[in-house]
């Protein structure tokens, strides 16, 4: 593997690839490793909570991958063979880059691009199911399931349904979420009254900006213009998932 990896945040950096696999990794673990080792099961399609804590999630993730590319045994423990697979799995994923954006569909809902990985496309459909949802403050944080959601709380839906979040976040926990800067297929647009969230060149908001209310009234919605929000003139601070 490269010794720079191309994807976001603190896999970035010129020694990322060393860093995963100087221990074994099992459950009880935590560390810069083990987000590392989350942010890579994700982009290979197996998404996982990037919190650098190695729980049951990222154990069953592990075993996943270990099941789906024959390795035994198929258990939750990161070792070198394991990873030097996955690793093998990032590098082909990175020699195919987007390609496409997300698509807006006429009834409101939005349709990934076909390269994009399995938590892009968890995203999505995530975003998708809450559409017709309207807006309330403190809507979406202390249950998942609501009628209503405010602006951190879809952004939080979304990416609890992508496995990139566990708890909901409000939207001045959004501006320390993850990893800084934009991401490549997924970024996170925070300040302290506001978070919206774009997707594969989309962006999913509740307030009024970058494109029509589809289906009409409040509440989260597809906008095809993913900075129109931007011209609020709040002091955003520029997020996304390791890896995405």
């Amino acid at each position: 593997m490269a010794a720079t990896v191309k994807t976001a945040g603190t896999l970035t950096k010129p020694s990322t690839a060393n860093q995963l696999g100087r221990r074994l990794l099992r459950q009880g673990l935590h560390g810069n490793d083990v987000t590392i080792l989350q942010g890579y099961l994700t982009i290979a399609g197996y998404p996982t909570s990037v919190d650098g804590q190695y729980g049951p999630d990222t154990a069953a993730s592990v075993a996943a991958f270990k099941q789906a590319h024959n390795m035994t045994p198929a258990n939750g423990v990161a070792g070198p063979a394991f990873v030097k697979a996955l690793q093998a799995a990032i590098s082909a994923y990175e020699t195919d880059v987007p390609t496409g954006t997300t698509t807006i569909n006429p009834d409101g809902t939005a349709t990934a691009p076909a390269n994009a990985p399995a938590a892009v496309q968890a995203a999505v459909a995530s975003a998708n199911q809450i559409l017709n949802t309207s807006y309330c403050v403190g809507g979406g944080h202390g249950q998942w399931k609501s009628s209503c959601y405010d602006c951190s709380g879809s952004v939080s839906y979304v990416l609890h349904g992508a496995g990139l979040l566990s708890s909901s976040e409000d939207s001045t926990g959004f501006e320390s979420y993850g990893s800084p800067g934009p991401g490549r297929w997924i970024t996170i647009y925070a300040d302290a009254s506001h978070a919206f969230i774009v997707i594969g060149g989309r962006a999913f908001d509740t307030a009024d900006y970058g494109g029509p209310n589809i289906p009409a009234g409040t509440g989260p919605r597809w906008r095809s213009n993913p900075l129109g929000n931007l011209a609020d003139g709040g002091d955003y601070v520029v997020r996304h998932p390791p890896g995405m």
